[in-house]
């Protein structure tokens, strides 16, 4: 335990950013509270998801060609990005600032940035693996699938960028990216094989993480939704719910894509709009690859999770609307053979297919940070597709940021007060 101030902390939101904010804070001697809207048999954005670790991952949604893309895939119902039109101000705003943060200058910004929080974030992995019961970590990479040779010539292009910034990269033909994965038959031109990504079990990691929180003294508020809050000043004193007032010295904001509700009575606008994922599991594959993987055209992620193999992919931007729309799993289903020949569409018959809402700012970057409007109150919220890869970081840096210490990564792009 750590000698510094100790103090009470209340994390608004159970997903795996919560619990790993939860863990370090409590590592230091702070008493936790988590509260989440959810019941604790809750499934969330946290547990199904393809459980990928991403340095990869280092362009931010928002980069050149995704508006133009965007409108494109606009008439495709069974396209991997979609954006329902509506008459929102939210929506409309949210928009204007992803089309002017979809550039070359804003990318070359926001890179490092991502890959040092997602180099940063599979190290403490590697360290929780060793420390937390089996819960799938599995450090072999990651293959970015290509069916068309110009793929492979435009993500051949994209691997050197990668390399550029220190983050290994190999392109592979058919038959090299065969030898790296004899586990499925392919039908592919080749890949770009990642060696620092890695995959595991999110319904595991967080089974296994949460009794461990409990037992070392965390305290979990289930069903309970922050409705709004007592100020003492400028400062927030607790916040309310159905179940009374929750008091603490500092408060976390870890709610994903609920996160711009919970901040509205205090004045605060927080840039966020709801990208709904979906995965499909199929608990026995007729193969199962060693590699998760991308399916770089289809941008569908496969990951296996011990005998089972987890299928997900499309951004459906429709606000917090959790309805599954069948063309669009039906659109991550016909995938799979394209890439998995021995694999056919009735392989997901009577296979329930998940949804989870991601929270995704205008700038592809997540929300990390104090508000100036209301300073106790630490932002960790907006990591779309990379909060289960950005967990552990996450909750470093924002014990970090409660005990004033130098952070350990550059916070400034992050930013939550960045548009206000």
């Amino acid at each position: 335990m750590s000698r510094e101030k100790t103090r009470h902390i209340v994390i608004c939101g159970a997903g795996i950013i919560g619990l790993c904010c939860a863990r370090e804070l409590r590592a230091r001697g702070h008493a936790v509270t988590v509260i989440d809207r959810a019941p604790s048999d809750r499934d969330g954005c946290s547990f199904g998801n393809a459980g990928m670790i991403t340095p990869s991952h280092f362009v931010p949604l928002a980069a050149p060609g995704m508006v133009a893309l965007g409108l494109k895939w606009m008439f495709d119902p069974k396209s991997p990005f979609y954006i329902r039109p509506r008459l929102d101000a939210d929506l409309a705003a949210w928009g204007w600032r992803f089309m002017r943060a979809s550039t070359a200058a804003q990318v070359a910004r926001a890179a490092p940035v991502l890959r040092d929080l997602n180099l940063a974030s599979r190290e403490l992995y590697v360290a929780l693996a060793a420390e937390l019961p089996d819960f799938g970590l599995v450090t072999r990479g990651l293959l970015m699938l290509c069916r068309e040779a110009s793929t492979l010539d435009h993500e051949g292009a994209f691997a050197a960028q990668a390399r550029g910034l220190g983050v290994p990269a190999e392109v592979l033909d058919a038959a090299a990216t065969a030898r790296l994965d004899p586990g499925v038959r392919l039908s592919v031109a080749g890949s770009i094989y990642f060696p620092k990504d890695a995959h595991l079990d999110p319904s595991r990691l967080i089974g296994s993480l949460t009794p461990r929180l409990e037992a070392a003294g965390v305290k979990f508020l289930w069903d309970t939704e922050v409705a709004g809050w007592r100020h003492d000043g400028d400062r927030i004193a607790a916040a309310t719910t159905k179940r009374g007032e929750v008091a603490a010295d500092e408060f976390v904001l870890a709610g994903g894509a609920w996160s711009p509700g919970m901040v509205r009575g205090l004045g605060i606008r927080l840039p966020m709009q709801a990208g709904k994922g979906y995965s499909l599991t199929l608990p026995k594959p007729r193969q199962l690859p060693h590699l998760c993987s991308i399916f770089t055209e289809a941008r569908v992620a496969v990951t296996p999770m011990g005998g089972s193999l987890r299928i997900g992919g499309t951004m459906e931007v429709v606000g917090l609307d959790e309805t599954i729309q069948p063309h669009r799993v039906q659109g991550i289903i016909e995938s799979v053979p394209r890439y998995f020949p021995d694999f056919t569409p009735e392989d997901f018959a009577g296979i329930k297919p998940w949804r989870g809402l991601r929270p995704v700012t205008p700038d592809g970057l997540p929300y990390l940070g104090r508000f100036g409007a209301a300073p106790n109150l630490i932002a960790a919220t907006g990591h779309a597709m990379m909060g289960l890869s950005l967990g552990p970081i996450t909750g470093r840096l924002v014990a970090e940021i409660v005990a004033g210490e130098p952070s350990s990564i550059d916070l400034r792009l992050m930013d939550p007060d960045r548009y206000a």
